[in-house]
């Protein structure tokens, strides 16, 4: 299925999966003023300042993408230790878990840093 908007993205995702993706997009557009919200790679994604950030639902957990220059070894390690998995670039968000919402906020500020010092 394509997606028109993030919306119609949430809406067709497992309602498991509703209030999580809710949370990581409240999240994401009171973090970064003026973004662009749309569908990319038939998923949400956030462009600012030259990049990105976005999220996907998968059956049982939601992926935060917040890219490798930002999710270090050392923010692997912290979210490791609360509970969460991640990969090089992502983070996985669990629908029975709560959203990591403090760490999120942390981790696009230093996005919005590296992109205004790219700027």
């Amino acid at each position: 299925m394509k997606y028109k908007d993030v919306d119609s993205y949430i809406i067709s995702a497992d309602p498991i999966s509703h209030s999580t993706l809710r949370e990581i997009r409240e999240i994401i557009l009171k973090s970064i003023p003026d973004v662009n919200e749309s569908i990319s790679y038939n998923v949400p994604f956030y462009k600012f300042n030259g990049v990105h950030v976005g999220f996907g639902a998968f059956k049982k957990h939601a992926t935060f993408g917040i890219g490798a220059d930002v999710l270090s070894d050392k923010h692997r390690e912290k979210l490791k230790k609360l509970g969460y998995q991640t990969g090089k670039e992502t983070v996985q968000i669990k629908y029975d878990q709560e959203v990591p919402t403090d760490y999120l906020r942390l981790l696009l500020e230093e996005k919005i840093s590296k992109a205004k010092d790219n700027d």
